[in-house]
């Protein structure tokens, strides 16, 4: 019964892999894609501070969840990136342009 482990076949091996890829993709990018979204609906929000930091910390508990189903619901793990690449790209954007010239909407 040898080569039965979890490394028998190249298969087992990769699909273990492509999973621990996506966990790591899902914890960290999940949780900079929800700190950047609280970051930013703090500044941006039209409301008085505490009220917007409220809202933002608020929004970022429902990000991260739908970012970490997102990952593994993604066709691959380029896709899964890019999906939590492209809104933080964004979002990162926002900020950077709020706190280079203190522009508000």
């Amino acid at each position: 019964m040898r080569g039965r482990g979890w490394l028998a076949g190249s298969t087992g091996l990769r699909y273990r892999l492509g999973v621990a890829a996506r966990t790591v993709v899902a914890i960290g990018g999940g949780y900079g894609l929800s700190a950047l979204v609280a970051a930013t609906l703090s500044v941006w929000l039209p409301m008085t501070r505490v009220e917007a930091v409220v809202t933002g910390t608020l929004a970022a508990f429902v990000v991260y969840p739908c970012a970490v189903m997102g990952v593994f619901a993604a066709r691959s793990l380029a896709r899964a990136y890019a999906g939590l690449l492209v809104p933080a790209a964004v979002l990162g954007a926002l900020l950077l342009v709020h706190l280079r010239t203190g522009v508000l909407p």
